[in-house]
């Protein structure tokens, strides 16, 4: 049995992570909690992955994936050390990673309800000498909010007989350049031994890390990167809605500044912001700064932009019907793509079903094709059902608007631009001409 000194819990996990005989758990088998069970199995560590969708459970057993951008060859050629949908299995972890949702509740503030319930199931089978280490996205001070009350519930002591990281996932999918071998690793502790064992940790399968002070950095870090988009993209909507007021074209003017080899970064236009985290990262940060008396307006600023998107979107849907002389209420609309982004399947926030949302309430029959989803499946933010349909000549010209949402490289666009009474392209995919504006 080992005893109780930092010494004895410190040196011996970091050897079982040098020796790839650390047991990790990964808890949340999503976009992010699965990739990262993947690079670990890949690496020779025993891995025990825990999800309370059982669907997801087997799945995997089966050697199935149910993500787009991971195939089932990859999911067949590796092995978990167990899989589960119950906690108890975590007594025979070494480092526990939780990669959990945290979205928003209704009034903009943090929803921690994933993380905390996992908390609050796990926390009898935790050992001593466990490390944890938080993956998702919330605002600075979380990891310290949820885990210090626990491990003192415990009687533990973090880079004692516990370790406690906070590192931000950066997983972006769909994205063919980048993944978790070359994409630098984040990471604090909330002491020098926690900070010793996350760097020995996630130094496995990746080319670099890198240590912040304090996890409050960590948090924070996470939020700068994803803010620091929704404000560009914030500002990129926005100049959009001013060039279709001037009848010239954003793309253009985004192309042309792009020459400049210094000082300029191109950001784009669309119907909105999805994903788990740029629409919602704004909120949490915002939310935490009322805490201090400080009000984030520029960055408000940007999330009411982008929220406002969609009904930008179903404002210029209404204004072409108006100049055939139809009515948005009956009229027949197509989506094209429901994913938030091109190439994958993931709904999270997606634009595409605010905008839906907005259509059905105005009347419209709505339709959507993506290749990603043969039928609708079932939203936890939206109550209703929409059939899917084959692009084909006959089915396009049963519609008076088609509306590129997202612009997945397998649609057929010759085919869409020559069969379509009108087009609302949100994405800049095709250029203007009489059938087409931009959204």
């Amino acid at each position: 049995m080992l005893k109780k000194d930092l010494k004895t819990y410190h040196e011996v996990l970091l050897k079982k992570i040098k020796n790839s005989r650390a047991i990790i758990s990964i808890i949340g088998l999503g976009y992010v909690g699965l990739p990262l069970s993947i690079n670990f199995i890949k690496h020779k560590f025993n891995v025990i992955g825990i999800d309370n969708d059982k669907k997801k459970i087997n799945l995997l057993k089966k050697g199935k994936s149910y993500i787009s951008n991971i195939s089932n060859k990859e999911i067949k050629n590796i092995k978990f050390f167990d899989l589960s949908n119950e906690y108890s299995v975590i007594k025979k972890a070494d480092i526990i990673v939780f990669c959990l949702p945290t979205p928003i509740t209704k009034n903009k503030s943090p929803d921690l309800s994933f993380i905390n319930n996992a908390l609050n199931e796990l926390k009898k089978y935790i050992k001593p000498g466990q490390a944890f280490s938080l993956e998702s996205t919330s605002y600075p001070g979380t990891t310290e909010d949820l885990f210090i009350p626990l491990i003192k519930e415990l009687k533990l002591t973090p880079g004692k007989d516990c370790f406690i990281i906070y590192s931000p996932e950066r997983e972006d999918p769909g994205n063919l350049h980048y993944s978790l071998k070359n994409t630098v690793k984040v990471f604090s502790g909330l002491t020098q031994n926690c900070k010793k064992i996350a760097s020995a940790f996630y130094s496995v399968g990746n080319n670099k890390t890198h240590k912040v002070s304090n996890i409050k950095t960590a948090e924070m870090t996470k939020l700068l990167e994803n803010i620091y988009r929704a404000v560009n993209i914030g500002l990129i909507n926005e100049l959009k809605l001013l060039a279709d007021s001037l009848e010239i074209d954003i793309y253009e003017i985004i192309k042309a500044a792009s020459t400049k080899p210094f000082g300029f970064k191109a950001f784009y236009p669309g119907p909105g912001l999805g994903g788990h985290c740029i629409p919602i990262d704004p909120f949490y940060l915002s939310w935490k700064a009322k805490e201090y008396d400080i009000n984030l307006k520029f960055i408000e600023l940007a999330g009411e932009i982008n929220s406002s998107m969609p009904n930008h979107i179903l404002s210029k849907i209404t204004n072409y019907l108006n100049s055939i002389c139809k009515s948005i209420k009956n009229s027949k609309i197509l989506i094209l793509g429901l994913s938030y982004k091109k190439n994958i399947d993931d709904l999270r926030e997606s634009p595409s079903l605010k905008i839906i949302d907005l259509l059905l309430n105005s009347g419209a029959f709505v339709k959507y094709s993506d290749p990603f989803f043969s039928e609708l499946p079932k939203l936890r933010s939206f109550d209703f059902e929409i059939d899917s349909i084959e692009i084909n000549a006959i089915n396009l010209k049963g519609f008076d608007c088609v509306i590129l949402c997202t612009d997945h490289d397998n649609f057929d666009y010759d085919l869409i631009k020559n069969h379509s009474r009108f087009i609302l392209d949100t994405r800049g995919r095709f250029k203007v001409q009489k059938n087409i504006q931009r959204g």
